[in-house]
């Protein structure tokens, strides 16, 4: 048995440039994701406690173009959106990992932040390695465990054809409606697991940037009020695409048609969030700049017989 992804079938005339813009978006996010890690990992000025998360955000997001724009791109390429059984449900475990994961990343990035404006005598105190290993293995499995408790439910259910996927990856609600069983408590738990993930996450990072305001408000320099609000610019730009679009596809409740714009809020976090990672944590970053800046010299002079160590 397989299921038939019909994500762009209504596009006959654009299969050319719809691969291409697909093809250059993913390569795109790879190359910036591992841009920005390979950046960190080698420039220890950068070594701090929000450059280790921004580097989880990264992998995390390294992992969830690739599980699944290539899938689009085979399924544009060669006309045919059949994907298997097995492929669509490692879609949606690994979607769940990555989506659960995040939402836990950007939380914790907030609270770094809160940390650092508004106490930061402490900070380095408060956020030593030890507490930031421990809170990204805790995202790490709290989204392992949260996937495979969702995604669990779709290998206990039989489905009935047509096997038809009105998106372009396998969605989890999507996949539910295609079973033969009756799935309506099954959407509530997802409702009901979906609220709990991101609303609390949400909150949290509501109230840490409501005190960090405030802190900003306070402090007497210009220079040093700029500084921190850049640095937070950053991280709510990325906040606000991806809690919006998760918010409005499994949160918000549905009438009509808005059910059918879960495609086009998808590409915010499948495609734009990806890519805008890497420019919003690095073209607008300065020390992230200077760090890359420090590696294309050395690339490019005599001595690159070994991995800078810049300092």
């Amino acid at each position: 048995m397989s299921f038939y992804l019909q994500g762009f079938e209504d596009i006959n005339n654009s299969k050319v440039i719809l691969f291409l813009f697909f093809l250059v978006i993913y390569v795109a996010a790879l190359a910036g994701n591992t841009l920005i890690i390979v950046v960190v990992v080698t420039s220890p000025i950068l070594h701090s406690p929000m450059y280790f998360f921004i580097c989880n955000l990264s992998f995390g997001e390294i992992i969830f173009t690739s599980n699944i724009i290539p899938n689009v791109l085979g399924a544009v390429l060669t006309e045919d959106g059949t994907i298997s059984v097995e492929g669509c449900f490692t879609q949606i475990f690994l979607f769940g990992v990555i989506t659960v994961t995040e939402c836990f990343l950007l939380t914790i990035m907030s609270y770094d932040r809160y940390i650092a404006i508004c106490f930061p005598l402490q900070y380095y105190t408060v956020m030593d390695f030890r507490l930031c290993r421990s809170l990204s293995i805790g995202a790490w499995t709290g989204g392992l465990i949260l996937s495979i408790a969702s995604s669990s439910f779709i290998y206990m259910l039989t489905f009935c054809g047509p096997y038809l996927i009105d998106h372009y990856f396998c969605d989890f609600l999507l996949v539910l409606k295609l079973s033969c069983l009756d799935t309506t408590i099954l959407h509530l738990e997802t409702k009901i697991l979906s609220v709990l993930v991101t609303m609390p996450s949400f909150l949290f990072i509501c109230f840490t940037y409501f005190c960090i305001v405030k802190t900003i408000i306070k402090i007497p320099s210009s220079t040093n009020k700029q500084k921190a609000l850049s640095t937070c610019s950053s991280h709510l730009t990325v906040v606000s695409m991806y809690y919006g679009s998760l918010i409005a596809i499994y949160v918000a409740p549905k009438q009509g048609n808005l059910y059918n714009m879960n495609k086009v809020l998808s590409l915010l976090y499948t495609i734009v969030t990806p890519i805008s990672n890497p420019i919003v944590y690095s073209l607008r970053n300065q020390d992230m700049k200077n760090a890359f800046a420090k590696i294309i010299r050395y690339l490019f002079s005599d001595n690159n017989s070994k991995v800078p160590q810049i300092k």
